[in-house]
């Protein structure tokens, strides 16, 4: 997989939120799992494998040690290649665990998108193959597979999981809340002390 300066979607870049903030909070806020866990969300909508590691490297792993830390990026990267989102990945990932060895990383892989399907989806399904191979050979870092059955048996996704079929609605969020808590309770009973000083 493609790293580096000749990768572009491992090449850090400042974003900024032009969906808002509105949206985005509205839809994680109607979930009662993370708020106990204290959890911080640095999502910012529209994010790419570029701007998270343009963030990761300019202060937001900084005065914090995270137990578990979440990641879940790259269906924007449209301009990427499929390997190159990879590495786009992976650069932040192999960054992550430098910086917090401490913390439990999850990946999620990607989502399929598009009403029915469509080149940006085969996409996001080789992204996941890709990951499902070179993610499990680094320490600390699980891969979540999050896709639960939003393709119908006809290929089509529906509007009541996706309203514009890429951003997901309540119900489609609690597809995808419902294992990721459950993998981060598991994380944090693999070490009770971390978990009873999370919930305290």
């Amino acid at each position: 997989v493609s790293q580096g300066d000749s990768n572009p979607a491992a090449i850090p870049h400042a974003a900024e939120d032009i969906q808002g903030n509105d949206r985005w909070m509205s839809q994680h806020n109607r979930f009662s799992f993370f708020p106990p866990l204290h959890a911080l969300n640095f999502g910012i909508g529209g994010d790419t494998t570029r701007h998270v590691l343009w963030r990761l490297k300019n202060g937001e792993l900084e005065n914090i040690k995270p137990k578990v830390i979440v990641v879940w990026v790259g269906t924007n990267n449209d301009e990427n290649t499929a390997e190159e989102i990879v590495g786009g990945i992976e650069a932040f990932v192999q960054l992550i665990t430098t910086r917090q060895p401490q913390a439990k990383v999850i990946v999620l892989l990607l989502l399929p998108r598009g009403e029915k399907p469509n080149p940006l989806r085969q996409k996001n399904a080789k992204v996941n193959q890709l990951l499902k191979v070179s993610l499990p050979k680094l320490t600390n870092v699980q891969l979540l597979d999050t896709d639960g059955g939003f393709v119908h048996s006809d290929g089509a996704i529906s509007c009541h999981d996706m309203f514009d079929f890429l951003h997901l609605t309540g119900g489609g969020y609690a597809k995808i809340c419902q294992p990721l808590h459950e993998l981060i309770m598991q994380l944090l009973d693999e070490t009770p002390e971390e978990k009873q000083t999370t919930l305290a």
